[in-house]
């Protein structure tokens, strides 16, 4: 059973098919894309744990996960201990992973390099403390994904409107603030894979943001490799795996969001166990040739699975998430011949005539595009001068 119905389910159901397994998504959304490519749909939520495993047990499913799709990462945590079926590691870890004001303070409490936060449960209360913010602060949900209901805030006045929009996009009613790491160089976030709780493969990237978009802190390219040093790499790799040793963590794919702040020190900011979005893992396995889809996909139904082992890049690489600047009607995509990189693969999930809108999250993406450099600098100089050879023209 996978959870969730996007885009980005695709290629797992696809892994599942080519290993012979029965494939059945889930969510409350029979429209989603996902849907359409499995053998079985449940209707189901996947927020309410409960009504997961009321179906899964019905279904007498062998595995079950949440990839690519933040929601439904504790329903399935849930299901699969529930059940005694194969799982990331205990429900509790899988909880604090998943809810961002017990994260940090899980941190805190084992000697982690992490921002200072607060979570709350009403802006009231956001509004009562605001006297230790260390401007500028971070303001968001705890329980959101795809960068939603987050905001930058730099001064006092314009705290009220920034919770109320993250308590907007919170399922759960709680939204954190949190001390603002302001960044050296690109931050990271990208996937990695345990095995029996020993980190196999790990990836660092150089996260890419449109500071003109409506939401400036959605990622709107990746590139590999990252921009950390040999040592900061190194570091930030012991400590991930300190993390998942304390958390008693399994065979699992993560996605996890570093970077390095001003200050030196490097911070985790984010480990879920999930695939990423944006389609993470398939960059990884263009660029590696290290195939974690497969390897999870076979995992979570108890099926040995291939060695899994770090593998370097097969030169430099970007994938840039195909956004519009305004919302309208989608007319084509514009790109330039003198890109100098190669176009592994332009993936356009709208068509002329289709509505498409600004760019405020990553569901407001209308498409990826891979690329492969032969160098770092011209990697470098096409990512950051895109509007150069890149135009998505909306009307």
């Amino acid at each position: 059973m996978l959870l969730g119905g996007l885009r980005y389910l695709l290629p797992v159901i696809k892994a599942a098919h080519k290993q012979g397994y029965y494939v059945i998504t889930a969510d409350y959304l029979p429209n989603n894309i996902a849907h359409q490519y499995a053998d079985e749909y449940c209707n189901v939520s996947i927020v309410d744990k409960e009504a997961v495993l009321k179906e899964a047990e019905r279904l007498q499913i062998d595995g079950i996960m949440s990839f690519a799709c933040d929601p439904g990462v504790i329903a399935a945590s849930y299901v699969q201990n529930k059940l005694g079926l194969p799982s990331f590691g205990p429900f509790e870890s899988v909880e604090i992973l998943q809810n961002k004001d017990r994260f940090r303070s899980f941190l805190q409490k084992n000697g982690f390099n992490v921002p200072l936060a607060k979570g709350f449960d009403s802006i009231d209360a956001a509004m009562e403390e605001k006297y230790w913010y260390p401007w500028p602060v971070i303001v968001k949900p705890t329980d959101a994904a795809g960068s939603k209901g987050v905001t930058r805030v730099d001064k006092v006045e314009d705290l009220g409107p920034a919770l109320e929009y993250a308590m907007a996009h919170s399922i759960s009613g709680h939204i954190i603030v949190e001390e603002f790491i302001e960044k050296q160089g690109c931050s990271s976030d990208t996937d990695s894979m345990s095995i029996d709780g020993k980190l196999v493969f790990t990836s660092y990237c150089a996260q890419r943001f449109d500071l003109n978009a409506t939401n400036p802190y959605t990622p709107a390219a990746y590139s590999w490799p990252s921009t950390f040093t040999k040592e900061q790499e190194d570091y930030l790799t012991s400590e991930i795996q300190r993390l998942i040793t304390l958390l008693g963590l399994k065979t699992v794919v993560y996605n996890i969001e570093t970077r390095i702040g001003t200050n030196g020190k490097p911070y985790i900011m984010e480990l879920t166990p999930r695939g990423g979005g944006n389609r993470l893992c398939e960059m990884l396995h263009y660029a590696t040739g290290v195939d974690m889809i497969t390897a999870i996909t076979r995992a979570i139904v108890g099926d040995p699975i291939e060695p899994i082992e770090q593998k370097p890049y097969n030169g430099h690489w970007a994938e840039i998430i195909l956004h519009a600047d305004k919302s309208g009607v989608f007319d084509h995509l514009e790109i330039s011949n003198d890109l100098p990189a190669e176009i592994v693969e332009q993936d356009l999930w709208v068509k002329k005539g289709d509505i498409v809108e600004s760019f405020e999250g990553a569901n407001n993406a209308i498409g990826t595009l891979v690329l492969r450099f032969e160098t770092a600098e011209e990697l470098e100089h096409a990512i950051t001068h895109q509007s150069d050879w890149l135009r998505v023209i909306v009307i």
